[in-house]
């Protein structure tokens, strides 16, 4: 739960940095606006929250308005959190498949954080995603970069001497 904590409080600082202008600029992510991006951001809190009560059945609720995003994902990250330290199974169905709970937070963290650099990125206030965050994410990246190659984006090449967050980054499609 302190990795997600990290994600979480990393994202946060991003999140403060937009304003109603960004909406409508384009992402890391081909073909999202910020306001989709946001919208993306909502959807997964939701999944993610509903994984604490032990099951995720991929169905969200639409997201905010667009003036209220924000503040929607701000509640949502908290109630994420709030509900991931109450859960009691160890296990979280996904479809009818039973995935361990540490798995679906790695996964969680690493979609928040990612995204949370994307919106950094769109409103000029891009911060390196820290090293010891990234290199704890790294192996999860990796792992969605060769399930899911569309998920993300297609990785890219990174110089040998790139530090993790990087890494991270480029795993999925971001240019660093």
């Amino acid at each position: 739960m302190e990795l997600l904590e990290r994600s979480l409080a990393y994202t946060r600082a991003a999140l403060v940095t937009v304003g109603p202008q960004h909406l409508s600029l384009p992402t890391p992510c081909d073909h999202w606006r910020l306001g989709d991006l946001l919208a993306h951001m909502e959807d997964a809190l939701d999944a993610f929250g509903e994984g604490a009560g032990g099951a995720i059945d991929l169905h969200s609720q639409a997201p905010a308005p667009l003036e209220l995003r924000i503040i929607s994902l701000q509640e949502k990250a908290c109630a994420l959190l709030g509900g991931w330290l109450a859960a009691r199974s160890p296990y979280v169905d996904v479809a009818g498949h039973p995935v361990a709970v540490d798995t679906i937070a790695r996964l969680a963290a690493v979609e928040i954080t990612v995204h949370g650099w994307d919106v950094g990125r769109v409103t000029g206030h891009s911060v390196p995603v820290p090293d010891a965050l990234a290199a704890e994410l790294l192996p999860t990246a990796v792992a969605l970069a060769l399930d899911h190659p569309d998920g993300f984006g297609r990785p890219l090449p990174v110089p040998d001497t790139a530090g993790s967050g990087d890494r991270l980054l480029a795993t999925l499609g971001r240019c660093p």
